[in-house]
């Protein structure tokens, strides 16, 4: 027998495997793309170029080739993407709405505050337009005092005596950071769970979220803390934005150090 025929037996065993002799065949390149588009056929979708190119392949309609199903299959994802578009759109746009119309209600309590002629009067204004004007339920304004027992009315005599409040001192930090992991912003929007009792007296049952501004009086001058709150729970959550109530704070605070000083 022949070098030639041993050969030819060897490669028939199982030694010959290694060889290619019981390996997986070989592709062709038709073979190879049709595996790589199997894999993920919504690569072939997402590509314009090449979804382009099979449908100038196509032909047209009726042709055999199904190039009518992949254009039926592309009209289906781009209308699902456009659906979505238009969620976003309106998503986008109803924000902006809202965040147009809480900007207006900032600036009206704002100039509101900004006409009081006296004390009295802008204490009048924050409890009653204030209050109207940004939907609020209860605004108290506390002011840390060392000359007066803590929950004394601080406010002139009268129906505004009860909307300022004598807090001990710390206790706007205190309390804004009350909660475990809290830290004492400049403003906490946040349920009510723990309610100060100097702040509020006694925490009607109604009230269920609070917005807290900390206060900066100046130098030399114990901290305040303004607390606006709702009976409404989902009013102020801790997830919302603070930007218009910061500038609320911040011009509060001016006009709360004219009246003070």
């Amino acid at each position: 027998m022949g070098p030639g025929a041993g050969r030819g037996a060897g490669s028939g065993s199982g030694h010959g495997s290694g060889l290619g002799g019981e390996g997986a065949p070989l592709q062709t390149p038709g073979a190879a793309l049709k595996a790589e588009i199997l894999k993920d056929p919504a690569l072939v979708l997402e590509d314009r170029d090449v979804m382009r190119a099979l449908l100038d392949a196509g032909g047209g309609l009726g042709d055999g080739r199904k190039v009518v199903d992949l254009r039926g299959k592309l009209v289906d994802r781009l209308e699902d993407r456009l659906d979505r578009l238009e969620e976003t759109h309106r998503t986008v746009v109803a924000a902006a709405y809202e965040n147009l119309a809480g900007t207006q209600q900032i600036h009206r309590a704002v100039l509101a505050l900004l006409e009081a002629p006296n004390f009295r009067e802008f204490l009048n204004v924050l409890n009653q337009d204030v209050a109207n004007i940004l939907a609020l339920d209860m605004i108290r304004l506390g002011l840390e005092a060392t000359s007066a027992p803590p929950g004394a009315d601080l406010g002139p005599s009268g129906p505004m005596a009860s909307i300022v409040k004598a807090l001990p001192k710390g206790a706007s930090d205190d309390y804004v950071a009350r909660e475990a992991n809290a830290v004492a912003r400049k403003v906490t929007l946040r349920p009510v769970r723990m309610a100060l009792p100097e702040l509020y007296d006694a925490k009607p049952l109604w009230l269920q979220s609070e917005a807290l501004i900390r206060l900066d009086l100046g130098a030399g001058k114990l901290p305040g803390l303004l607390a606006l709150g709702s009976e409404d729970a989902q009013r102020f959550d801790p997830d919302q934005g603070t930007d218009l109530l910061q500038f609320f704070g911040a011009v509060f605070e001016r006009l709360l150090c004219r009246w003070l000083a």
